[in-house]
């Protein structure tokens, strides 16, 4: 019976430190480190005492292990899950489209986001296409990567996460 709760023990204060580092991650690249520290703080010492008493105990059993893992992966789940849909994001898109797709830069505008269009030519094919480069929250991406996909299913799209901003139109 001692081994069926050490290994919940585990496997849930794992969750707990995990679920914070990937959330301290998250914070740390958007820049907000009181914060940060704080729950690096809270995930050490969480850290620290289960991994101490997963090691320090007389049990040898793959179950601890197992639990030590598990509560690891679901943890990075977990974290990953919070962060994404609580911590507000500020994301640059950039998408290669046909040139002069009017329909597509119409209904963009129509949608609220700003969007800055940059000529390209590819000069080995001799290919004209238009870059689209936006500003977006995070919580508009989907919306914004339905719309480009409907007007042209093909359009290259890459997401890098922003920093800061300044100055521009961010719906």
């Amino acid at each position: 019976m001692g081994l069926f709760f050490l290994c919940i023990k585990i496997f849930f204060a794992r969750i707990l430190d995990v679920t914070i580092g990937t959330i301290r991650t998250m914070l740390m690249m958007k820049g907000k480190t009181f914060i940060m520290v704080t729950l690096a703080f809270l995930e050490v010492f969480i850290w620290f005492i289960v991994a101490r008493e997963a090691l320090i105990t007389d049990v040898k059993n793959i179950c601890i292990p197992i639990s030590y893992s598990l509560g690891y992966a679901t943890g990075t789940l977990l974290g990953t899950f919070i962060s994404n849909t609580f911590i507000k994001g500020i994301v640059g898109v950039q998408v290669v489209v046909k040139k002069n797709n009017r329909p597509l830069l119409n209904q963009i505008r129509r949608q609220g986001f700003a969007v800055s269009v940059i000529d390209l030519k590819d000069d080995y094919e001799g290919n004209q296409r238009d870059m689209l480069y936006f500003q977006v929250n995070s919580r508009s991406l989907k919306k914004l990567i339905h719309l480009i996909k409907h007007y042209d299913k093909n359009a290259f799209i890459v997401v890098n996460e922003t920093k800061t901003v300044q100055n521009g139109f961010i719906k």
